[in-house]
């Protein structure tokens, strides 16, 4: 029989518009720890061993509360009730039609203003059969966010023996139909460098989405073939990003639509050569978006890796959820709640050294 090693441990982290945050934190017997603010669910810091040893912080983070709300890159945050961009700010479902409020021009983004991210949660430790496990609860009320209806919101970290970060997202229903297609804005630098462009990505996936001017999708799907978007086998994601040079984004801000045969299973690995680290993502759900912080800039992103300054490329968010604005497309997959229902979707990070 195994002896469990994880442990849990909570801090003060500092205080936002006069409330206390705290930070909760899991780690296991291999040096492996992950760690969450009640601040917006904020995926905090996950401390891995490099191949020799050595102890960093995999994820992009910023060492105040505030600093999160200062820029629009939603850093290592929880994002709902739905991930990505909803066109004129306008929700389709059951035949009618939910105005939204905007935070990007007409769209909705990330669940608008006053989404998942922008919340202090009531955060505790929980005991799951003698294993320590991180929970954050909230009611996200209509009156919040101008989506239908109220929902009852719980996400639990839990960390594995062998350095799986599993995060699960629930929510139930409580008195209309609604959407959840909950994410993480989960940004990684697995090494040293202030870049990713070391870094190799996998995706399996043979297609992304098409999009307007205004990145909203259009329905169509990309084939991926003899495009930089071929991430099916591991790929420098600093040759990649140099392909998309001559393009307003220069870099990637896409949405790739996971194969059916491999959802639930590992949709993309992200490694870095220089640390001998490597993450494998598993999702449930049909897409994931690659944003690879083209825009980054130095101004009002404090972030922890490079002392106070951000710069494009620093990280790259790997974002598991369905595709965008769902309800509008007949083929994006079914992110409808119905009243009285409860979800789950987990999005799991394997650690590797």
């Amino acid at each position: 029989m195994l002896t469990n090693t994880i442990s849990a441990n909570v801090t003060y982290f500092g205080d936002y518009n006069g409330q206390k945050i705290d930070k909760l934190s899991l780690s296991n017997g291999n040096n492996v720890t992950v760690s969450a603010l009640s601040f917006g669910a904020t995926l905090y810091e996950i401390i891995s061993p490099d191949k020799q040893g050595k102890l960093s912080n995999i994820v992009l983070n910023y060492p105040n509360a505030a600093d999160y709300l200062q820029n629009p890159f939603y850093v290592s945050m929880a994002i709902g009730r739905t991930g990505g961009r909803i066109k004129n700010a306008e929700l389709e479902l059951n035949h009618k039609t939910y105005k939204l409020e905007a935070n990007e021009g007409t769209t909705t983004l990330h669940g608008g203003p006053h989404g998942f991210n922008t919340h202090i949660w009531d955060s505790q430790i929980i005991d799951e059969a003698g294993i320590p496990a991180i929970q954050f609860h909230r009611l996200q009320r209509h009156s919040e966010d101008q989506f239908p209806g109220d929902i009852d919101v719980t996400i639990t970290y839990r960390l594995t023996e062998d350095n799986t970060v599993k995060i699960e997202l629930a929510a139930t229903a409580l008195n209309e139909d609604t959407v959840f297609n909950p994410t993480y804005h989960t940004y990684f630098n697995l090494g040293d460098s202030d870049t990713i462009l070391d870094h190799e990505l996998m995706v399996d996936a043979d297609t992304h989405l098409a999009f307007d001017a205004n990145k909203l999708p259009t329905g169509e799907f990309i084939d991926v073939d003899n495009s930089p978007f071929d991430f099916r086998k591991p790929t420098s994601l600093g040759k990649a990003i140099e392909a998309m040079q001559n393009t307003k984004e220069k870099g990637f801000d896409d949405i790739f639509k996971i194969n059916e045969t491999n959802q639930g299973q590992g949709i993309a690995v992200l490694s870095d050569p220089n640390s001998g680290r490597s993450v494998t993502i598993n999702s449930d759900r049909n897409g994931l978006v690659v944003f690879t912080a083209n825009s980054f800039t130095h101004d009002h992103m404090n972030l922890t890796k490079t002392n106070g300054l951000g710069m494009p490329y620093e990280g790259v968010a790997l974002e598991a959820q369905n595709l965008p604005d769902a309800t509008r497309f007949n083929d994006f997959g079914d992110i409808v709640l119905p009243k009285g229902d409860t979800v789950a979707h987990e999005i799991d990070y394997h650690i590797t050294f």
